[in-house]
């Protein structure tokens, strides 16, 4: 199948773009320069901007199938505009091709107003691709994803490594259902050969639901200092995303919708996928040693 992968130079992009190869597929990279993205061997690159609706003509021609892997809340702003408008103009470009299946890969997390304004994003996305009549979405929602070059968790690296003692706010109270980015791509991967997938929404999580304490915890264990951890109720999420901003290098466009996000339970309650796609899901403390391996 040709397939084009929006989001290629990112995080989950760059481990979904090999195996896809290893899959079979014939793959196209959609990248805004080119020569700034060192393609694997056997990959078409072409250029656009889903922020451009111009940049777009014929990037679709010829596509069964498209990834789409794009958040612009690491250039920081008013994220959620530019989600909207890159999600309109990929509807837009798509119209009249030959494209017809998109897989998105969202957030986990509550409707409703309380959702973190991150997590409204994703769902905003969500809902634009799957108004379009062109094509089928198939939709993954996943909660802190446990990889090499994921934003979460080296927050949550970092955290671990400079602070042996945390005074955290209540949040690290609430629960998550962290997943190993193999997993995620073995999904993503998973569901292009699963037609009865087309159309549907699916929630996909690790083997283990762990509060924030917890994984913080594990990580400081794997790493062989694990944190003491003292939650305190007068720490808001806010003033919690100013003390990560001294602590940690993760730019502060992405640390504080992601600490803002972190009010929201996230937790796979549906787990129709696994009757769907067959996945040996990673233990999280052997998610936590692959990462830390692939950065040494």
């Amino acid at each position: 199948m040709r397939v084009l992968v929006t989001g290629a130079t990112g995080f989950v992009g760059g481990h979904l773009v090999p195996a896809l190869l290893d899959a079979g597929h014939e793959v196209v990279a959609l990248v805004r320069d080119a020569s700034r993205y060192d393609a694997p061997e056997g990959v078409e690159v072409v250029e656009g901007d889903l922020l451009d609706r111009e940049r777009l003509e014929g990037v679709f021609e010829g596509i069964e199938a498209a990834y789409y892997l794009v958040h612009s809340m690491r250039t920081g702003g008013d994220f959620a505009e530019r989600d909207r408008l890159a999600a309109r103009n990929f509807v837009d470009a798509a119209r009249g091709s030959s494209l017809r299946r998109v897989v998105y890969l969202g957030g986990l997390g509550e409707t409703g107003d309380v959702l973190s304004a991150h997590l409204a994003s994703r769902r905003e996305v969500e809902t634009v691709l799957a108004e379009s009549e062109d094509f089928e979405l198939t939709t993954l929602r996943a909660a802190v994803i446990v990889g090499d070059g994921s934003a979460s968790f080296r927050m949550i690296r970092e955290l671990v490594a400079k602070l042996p003692v945390m005074v955290a706010p209540r949040w690290v109270r609430n629960e998550c259902q962290p997943i190993a980015v193999a997993d995620v791509v073995a999904y993503l991967v998973g569901v292009l050969d699963v037609p009865g997938t087309a159309g549907g929404t699916y929630e996909i999580g690790g083997p283990e639901v762990l509060t924030y304490g917890e994984m913080l915890r594990r990580t400081g264990r794997v790493m062989g200092r694990e944190p003491r951890i003292v939650p305190v109720p007068v720490l808001t999420p806010t003033l919690s995303a100013y003390w990560v901003d001294l602590v940690t290098d993760v730019p502060r466009s992405i640390a504080h919708p992601l600490i803002a996000g972190l009010k929201n339970p996230v937790v796979a309650d549906d787990d129709a996928i696994r009757e769907l796609v067959a996945v040996d899901l990673t233990p999280f403390d052997e998610a936590v040693e692959r990462a830390l391996a692939a950065e040494r």
